[in-house]
This record gives structure tokens, sequence and C-alpha cells, in this order.
């Protein structure tokens, strides 16, 4: 599918500009109503019901992977393209759902050891790059999946390391712009692909940083006006190329919180299923200096003086079933479990989490397809695993998964 080349940076900086001489709200002039969201609903996943009967939620339930091709493209990173198997594989089981984590400096021209992006660095789209993309997005399609592409890391943010970015998303408008030129771009690149194949997740797990490019700098939650801005220009500019995309956005600080700002802007919300990470990320380095003395994980049980039980669980996804009950579209973008944690305790605990999702409608994609967070080669010390063409699957999780 071939891009506009006619939408350079001042053209789309010019026309972003003449939208928004109105202020934000003149967004709503584009934004279709929440029940054009529902009208299409049934007719791209039959998923889309809870065990009770019909779910409220908007979004369908989606249930499948994350694949990390593109996710880190750090020069120390060695990833690999996820090979079509794989695709057949995941619909073979019965999945539908395959969410795409890209990093956007994947797809700029930059140097092959460049660690440092300026502002006009980041205009410079790389279209054999872009191809790579787009072919994995087809090849999951092929076999029905829907796929959610989502910048793991935009200009101006990213969770994790590997990048020092100019500007902050959250803080500066130059952030913005840059923002929402990408997200025209790829919106322009599937403006003909039917919403039934394709979602937009617009940045992975924001929160509002005190010094970007600092992981271990102070973080809060995103002030709501501030995400209800960013998000909504960027939904505008997604929707001038078709209104009815589904587009989603994470949760605030970190994906953990519901975003009430956002509620009426006819924008799904993602939460994460890693609470607590007493279990989820046990003797995970990047997450806690003492990795190695972590406190043996138990579910339900008393880890490091905190009870923890399915009633903690029910608890912490109650804001985000109370979204769904409003008529909000709520999935789980990503879910799991390190390898690290005594496999029955992961999937008691996992089992808990699934179940609460699903029997309220909301769907679910695991981190990741394969890898140590994966159901294949997670190379866990205490699983008996299948050999699947090669491969080492873990069939108690897949049964699991497939379960619910």
């Amino acid at each position: 599918m071939k891009i506009n080349k006619g939408l350079n940076r001042r053209t789309f900086l010019r026309n972003v500009g003449l939208a928004a001489m109105g202020g934000l709200a003149g967004c709503s002039k584009v934004l279709p109503e929440i029940t054009s969201l529902t009208q299409h609903t049934n007719n791209t996943n039959s998923n889309a019901s809870t065990t009770a009967g019909t779910s409220k939620n908007r979004l369908p339930k989606w249930k499948g992977f994350n694949i990390n091709d593109f996710f880190q493209p750090d020069p120390y990173y060695a990833g690999g393209s996820t090979p079509e198997e794989f695709f057949k594989w995941v619909a073979d089981w019965g999945f539908d759902f395959i969410r795409m984590p890209v990093a956007y400096p994947y797809y700029l021209n930059l140097e092959k050891y460049q660690k440092y992006i300026h502002n006009d660095d980041v205009y410079k789209i790389n279209e054999s790059r872009v191809n790579q993309i787009e072919q994995t997005i087809y090849l999951a399609q092929k076999y029905n999946l829907h796929v959610s592409l989502n910048l793991h890391r935009a200009p101006g943010y990213c969770v994790s390391t590997g990048y020092n970015e100019p500007y902050n998303l959250f803080k500066e408008k130059d952030a913005q712009d840059a923002f929402c030129y990408h997200w025209s771009y790829w919106a322009k690149r599937f403006k003909n692909t039917s919403t039934g194949k394709i979602s937009f997740d617009l940045v992975n797990e924001p929160c509002y940083r005190a010094d970007v490019n600092d992981t271990s700098s102070t973080t809060t939650a995103i002030p709501g006006s501030v995400y209800r801005s960013v998000a909504q220009a960027a939904a505008q500019v997604i929707r001038a190329e078709n209104s009815n995309y589904y587009i989603i956005a994470d949760g605030n600080n970190g994906g953990s919180d519901v975003v009430p700002e956002l509620a009426d802007l006819n924008i799904a919300q993602s939460c994460r299923g890693y609470t607590p990470f007493e279990i989820s990320h046990y003797k995970a380095p990047w997450v806690y200096a003492d990795a190695a003395y972590q406190p043996t994980p138990l579910w339900p049980g008393t880890v490091g003086g905190r009870y923890f039980s399915r009633a903690t669980l029910e608890e912490y996804y109650k804001p985000w079933i109370e979204m769904v009950n409003q008529g909000v579209g709520v999935h789980c973008g990503e879910c799991g479990c390190w390898n690290q944690t005594p496999h029955d305790v992961f999937l008691a605990w996992f089992g808990d989490v699934l179940d609460i999702l699903t029997s309220n409608g909301i769907g679910f994609a695991l981190w990741e397809l394969k890898g140590d967070f994966g159901i294949l080669n997670s190379n866990r010390a205490d699983v008996q695993y299948e050999d699947w063409y090669g491969y080492k699957l873990d069939k108690k999780l897949l049964t699991l998964m497939q379960s619910k």
C-alpha cells in the first residue's frame, strides 16, 4: 500500500494548525459518537460476549498475544521476525488477536548506533522499515487475526530505555505534533483496511516522568486534562482517515489506572495483567534492585508481609469493570508472568486474572508469544514442555488460556 508522499512535515503541521484553530474541542466535529463504534462491533468479532450473556464492552473480547519483533530496536538487542507459521498456530489454537508494539525509531532513517534523536530525525521515515512492519501485519491478518498496532516508543516518551528523546510527549507541543504526525502516517497507510482487522493503541504504558530520558526519575500519573488533549489530538488525525477505527489508550500511570477524562471520546482503554508485581515479575532485575532476594511468591498467600488473593485482583480490576459498565471499551493489552515465578503459582494466579477479565467481557493479550513470558520457549526450569515443531510449548498455559 502506498503512502501519500505529499504529506510532509510542513503540510501536516499546517493542517493540524488549521484543525486546531477552534481549540481541541473542535475535535468533536470529526470524532463519531460512541454509538457508531457499537454499530460495527458485532460484525468484527463473535467473541464480544461474556459467559453471562451479552457484554457491555464496546470492544470485541479479543484474545491472543503480543509479538515483539519491533518493540526494542536497541543496537544490543537481537530480535527476529515472527515466522508465518506462528500466526497459523495462534489461529489454530483458537485465538484472534495480535498486539504489535513498535518503537518508532525502528522505522526512522537513523545512523546504525545513533541513540540521540533530534527534532528533525523524527520525521525521516524509512519506507523499507515501514514495509517490514506492514508485511508482518498482513501475515497476521492472513490468518484472520486482528492486529493492534501500538507505539511502544512514541516521540517524546517510552516506558523503557533505549534512545534519548528530544522532548517530552506530555509537556511539549513539538512532541505532540510529531506524535500526531506518526499516527496520521499509519492511519493513511491502512485507511482502506477493515476496522475488524486493525486498531491503533496510541502509546504504551504512559506516565508523567520528571526526566523523559531517565527511567529511574520520579514518575506520577499524567494529569487527566493533559492525557485527554494528547489522545484527542491523535484520535482526530487517525479518524480523519477512517472514522470507524478502533482507537485504544493505555491506562494512566504505566497502564494501571483508568482514565475517566477519556470516557466520552470514543477511545477504548487498555489495562494490564501484572498485579501484583511480586507474582508477575518475581526476581525481575529491571524491576527490583535486590531481585535475587525477593520473597518466594504464593497464590493465594502472604508475600513480603502482604496477603494476596483473588479478592485483591477483584478490587484492582473494579474500576476497569466499571468503565465497561459505563460503555467504554476495555481490553487487557498485556498480561503474563516472568519465568522465575514457580509455574504452579503462576497458573493459579493467572487463572484468577483471566477469569475476572473474561467473565466481564474483557479480552487479553499475553506478553509474549515466544520468550521468557511466553507460551513458546519460556525457559522455565519447572515445566515439562511439549515439543511443538521444534519449539518448547507450555501446554498447561495454552490450555488455561484456551479455557477463558
